[in-house]
């Protein structure tokens, strides 16, 4: 079945650059295009930078997952890419563009420390993405893309909470 991703928001675009940004990512995002992979399998090939793709992967909707048996243990789950491919309808104002590849290709130090600020932002229950907007001095695009970027992040509607494990 073909699945295509239809990238209309400026802002979606970060999870497919962040998803090819290290080598490791781009050889686990090859392995689960060809066929469905445990983590286990993933985390012996490629260690925890291997792991921490697979869960990238999956908050940013970029892969499905089934319970797979495997010969004398417990089920484990598996993973494939979700879509075969992309289709970018690309036609951003320059500073929406801007932002998002900024937020993109900031540095992961960089992006620690914004996230921070952001988590700090929201507390536990969450808060109105303009307001947080407001308060760290970025533009709204720029903070989609940032919590896009983010796997400790999400977005409700209009409101920013921590991620659900």
């Amino acid at each position: 079945m073909n699945r295509i991703k239809v990238i209309n928001e400026p802002s979606e675009l970060v999870p497919m650059l962040r998803a090819v940004d290290t080598l490791v990512k781009r050889e686990v995002l090859k392995e689960v295009t060809l066929e469905w992979r445990t983590s286990k399998e993933i985390e012996e090939k490629y260690g925890a930078e291997g792991r921490d793709a697979i869960t990238f992967f999956e908050k940013m909707k970029l892969v499905e997952s089934r319970w797979q048996s495997t010969e004398g243990s417990f089920p484990e789950k598996a993973y494939h890419t979700y879509y075969t491919s992309f289709h970018i309808n690309a036609q951003w104002p320059v500073y929406e563009i801007s932002d998002v590849l900024s937020a993109a290709m900031m540095s992961e130090e960089d992006f620690a420390e914004i996230e921070g600020r952001i988590i700090e932002a929201v507390g536990d229950r969450g808060k109105f993405s303009g307001d947080v907007a407001e308060a760290l001095g970025v533009t709204s695009t720029m903070l989609r893309s940032l919590v896009r970027r983010s796997v400790k992040l999400d977005y409700r509607g209009h409101r920013i909470e921590l991620s659900k494990d």
